[in-house]
């Protein structure tokens, strides 16, 4: 079904008009993802022109760029603070944190984590490498771990992208398989941070 278009808006300010494409373009890429939305569906769900749309970005990979950017950005904020004391409650607090953002704005998870795409477009803001700066936090993290002679293995590197990699399957399954026979989500999180922070720490 196509999106119900919004009613024609009469001309607001730049900066208000370009969160509103943003914002529909984050529920319509979560729904059918980037490449089954374009831009004409934007603009209809948002009350503008196609043209008006252009205006604000130059393509719908421009969009999809940026939404990916603030999604890793608000990831890396989260992230960044009092995380990662060196035992398995603090990090099994840290990889909540992880996995509390990515069920809380599933949309957002999906375009920056889930959706495969072509490369942020020329002249797209984009301060680093999408998902560079959120990795990092763990990253370092996991080099100081490994410095202090706490980590299970020989390379942190390896470690932290494991890592990485046992939060993110936990999430996009939780995300695209709703109807799969889950048993309750909460003992199911608690007790998958808590299997990766013992598995990242020497015994």
């Amino acid at each position: 079904m196509p999106p119900s278009p919004s009613p024609r808006k009469p001309k607001g300010s730049g900066f208000e008009r370009r969160e509103e494409i943003l914002a529909a373009s984050l529920r319509l890429f979560g729904e059918r993802g980037v490449h089954g939305v374009s831009t004409r569906q934007i603009a209809e769900a948002v009350g503008i022109s196609q043209p008006t749309l252009y205006a604000y970005f130059p393509s719908k990979d421009h969009i999809a760029a940026e939404l990916s950017a603030r999604a890793f950005a608000e990831l890396e904020r989260r992230l960044t603070g009092p995380h990662f004391a060196y035992t398995e409650e603090g990090l099994a607090a840290a990889f909540r944190t992880y996995v509390d953002f990515g069920l809380e704005n599933p949309d957002a998870y999906r375009v920056a984590f889930m959706i495969e795409g072509p490369p942020p477009p020329e002249g797209a803001q984009v301060a680093k490498k999408p998902g560079e700066g959120a990795f990092d936090v763990l990253r370092r993290a996991i080099v100081r771990m490994h410095e202090e002679g706490l980590t299970a293995t020989d390379d942190p590197e390896r470690l932290a992208q494991s890592l990485w990699a046992g939060m993110h399957g936990l999430v996009s399954l939780l995300i695209a398989r709703p109807q799969f026979p889950w048993v309750d989500r909460e003992p199911l999180i608690q007790s998958h941070v808590r299997m990766l922070a013992r598995a990242a720490l020497r015994s």
